[in-house]
């Protein structure tokens, strides 16, 4: 068992990691906002009461921005996409989760040099995907090639195997994982509560029901700390290979397990924010995104709550980098088409017919979007703009 670490003690991790996150930000404004979250909440909080439309508590993803958006694969292999991440997933206003992807989307734009008249277009689009979701209970459809990044990233999803997962996320289809800049070794004490959580009737069962196989013998193979994600910083994040079957028919598996911490997100005030984390995450995602909730499973591992999730070939984040203003606007309307989606598969016709008469209360006479939601966003870009080239002068110059 690999006990050494590469230059990094278990007491470095969190200096690494930080110092990781903070060059993640600083590579563009979009990144920053990614992985700033507590400045929406800062916001959410500061804004007077009733500025926002109360919507249905409901579970909400959030952190609904771009990236914990993509393709995500069932057990049956069929591939939709949906909220990816939901480690902020709370029962609150749906609201938040629309101006937190707007935000998001118009950040993408300034990233791609658009025009401010186009990310007007794609705030106004946003509402008519959402709305038509919330009819419909089904994101709008999208011809092919209609939008590249999304028609180019469903087509790369449906095509990926096992292969692809081992050499993107382990660089090998052996099975092991490589030490180095990504994964770390794992102290004596870590590997051995990994091999117990395997050991567990719960975790056996999660990962033979995805594999079809209900007396599949369960081995792990390997396991390393996992440097992944702004969102991780000083929590327990572990890669683990697994063998599925027997010998004659085995076959790899690649968990994340990630620590579920408390949620950040405003929730609900009659929702208990204060019970089991990991449970929290996996009913969140079990009613926002069906494909990747099944997958999901609540566990505690070194006495702490964890999320552990089998990883997909087909699961690909949603990465936007360069767009035209037509496919800025049909991606903004697609997207939160996802969200309504989402949102919408947890009201019935009723309380779906009120929310969409909230959301368009004060509309713009000179904007076809409402006035509450032009502001957030406006406000939001400003301050992250300004937090943006703070940040890039306090850490990126260092």
């Amino acid at each position: 068992m690999k006990t050494a670490i590469r230059g990094i003690a278990r007491k470095d991790r969190l200096r690494v990691l930080e110092d990781s996150r903070r060059n993640k930000m600083a590579r563009s404004a979009h990144a920053y906002v990614r992985g700033n979250t507590l400045k929406f909440y800062e916001w959410l909080h500061a804004i007077p009461k009733h500025s926002l439309p109360e919507g249905p508590p409901i579970w909400i993803c959030g952190d609904c921005h771009v990236g914990n958006l993509g393709p995500v694969a069932d057990s049956e292999g069929r591939v939709e996409i949906e909220i990816r991440d939901l480690d902020q997933t709370v029962i609150g206003n749906p609201a938040h989760d629309l101006i937190r992807l707007g935000l998001s989307l118009s950040m993408a734009a300034r990233g791609s040099d658009l025009p401010g008249v186009t990310t007007a277009h794609m705030i106004e689009h946003m509402l008519v995907g959402y709305e038509k979701a919330l009819t419909a209970g089904r994101a709008p459809k999208l011809a092919k090639g209609e939008v590249r990044p999304i028609d180019n990233i469903l087509q790369q999803a449906y095509k990926r195997r096992w292969k692809h997962l081992a050499e993107e996320r382990i660089e090998d289809v052996k099975p092991t994982i490589p030490l180095g800049s990504r994964f770390w070794a794992l102290t004596p004490e870590e590997r051995s509560a990994i091999d117990r959580l395997f050991d567990s009737p719960e975790a056996c069962a999660l990962v033979t029901s995805l594999h079809r196989e209900d007396a599949a013998q369960i081995k792990v193979v390997d396991a390393a700390y996992w440097l992944k994600g702004c969102s991780s910083l000083g929590r327990l994040r572990f890669a683990v290979l697994l063998s599925v079957g027997r010998k004659s028919k085995r076959r790899f598996s690649l968990v994340d397990i990630k620590e579920a911490v408390a949620a950040a997100a405003p929730a609900a005030r009659r929702f208990n924010t204060k019970e089991d984390f990991a449970v929290r995450v996996v009913t969140g995602a079990r009613a926002l995104s069906p494909f990747l909730g099944e997958r999901m499973l609540a566990a505690t591992l070194l006495r702490r709550p964890v999320v552990v999730r089998e990883l997909m070939p087909q699961d690909l984040k949603l990465e936007i980098d360069r767009l035209t203003c037509d496919e800025a606007v049909i991606t903004a309307e697609y997207l939160a088409g996802v969200v309504g989606k989402a949102h919408a598969r947890q009201m019935d016709a009723s309380t779906r017919k009120h929310w969409r008469a909230e959301l368009n209360r004060n509309r713009s006479k000179s904007l076809d979007v409402p006035s509450w939601m032009w502001k957030a966003v406006v406000e939001l870009v400003a301050s992250h703009e300004a937090g943006y080239l703070e940040h890039c002068r306090r850490y990126a110059l260092a």
